[in-house]
């Protein structure tokens, strides 16, 4: 049994749960991987058997249930200083709490009319009203860190902090569909999605059999 398990759900489907499982494999840790589908008729009391609040993701450690994606990498920093999965510098280090929380609380209309789907190919499709200001704004805070960061590394704070775990759902919508991105953004979503975790999750998320209706076109 490994100290750590993530209880996840569908990997086509959660975004909260990409997040925390990117960060556990960037620490090169291991880790049991409980993944419960969602929307079943037994998912919630699955689910609660670990998690307090019913929801995905959840780590468990020792005798502890830490619950929400944020939350969880908050606390794996904590557990691992010396990953710094936040950046050093304190300036660095509040914008990238900033933009992560930003990510955590904000962007519902990307989050409702462009859904995670990493086995879906949907260009043009989710262009809903109030759509194009999020991806605007998420397309600055990634043009604004790479400016403000890039010699340090290639991710949002040079190198991979809890931010670009907090950005990755959204590098993964952006190819589902096809939203254009300018040379900067380009560049980065391509160091997001190239990752080797990355890839092993879009795996393992195409060869899943489940089909969540309210996340299809």
């Amino acid at each position: 049994m490994t100290e750590f398990t993530l209880i996840i759900g569908n990997k086509n489907y959660s975004s909260w749960s990409l997040r925390p499982w990117l960060v556990l494999k960037h620490l090169g840790i291991e880790f049991t991987e409980i993944r419960i589908p969602l929307y079943t008729p037994t998912a919630k009391q699955e689910i609660l058997r670990y998690s307090p609040n019913g929801k995905v993701p959840a780590l468990l450690h020792k005798d502890l249930s830490v619950w929400e994606s944020l939350s969880i990498c908050e606390y794996l920093a904590e557990c691992f200083p010396e990953a710094n999965l936040w950046p050093i510098d304190r300036q660095a280090r509040a914008i990238a709490r900033s933009v992560s929380q930003e990510m955590h609380a904000g962007f519902a209309n990307l989050r409702q009319h462009m859904s995670m789907n990493c086995r879906a190919r949907l260009p043009g499709k989710g262009r809903q009203p109030g759509v194009a200001e999020d991806i605007q704004r998420i397309v600055s805070i990634w043009q604004d860190c790479r400016q403000k960061f890039e010699s340090g590394g290639d991710f949002l704070f040079g190198h991979f902090t809890i931010a670009d775990a907090m950005f990755a759902p959204v590098v993964s919508r952006f190819i589902t569909y096809s939203v254009e991105l300018d040379p900067v953004s380009s560049v980065y979503a391509n160091t997001i999605w190239s990752l080797p975790a990355m890839q092993d999750w879009v795996k393992d998320a195409i060869a899943e059999t489940e089909r969540i209706e309210q996340y299809e076109f």
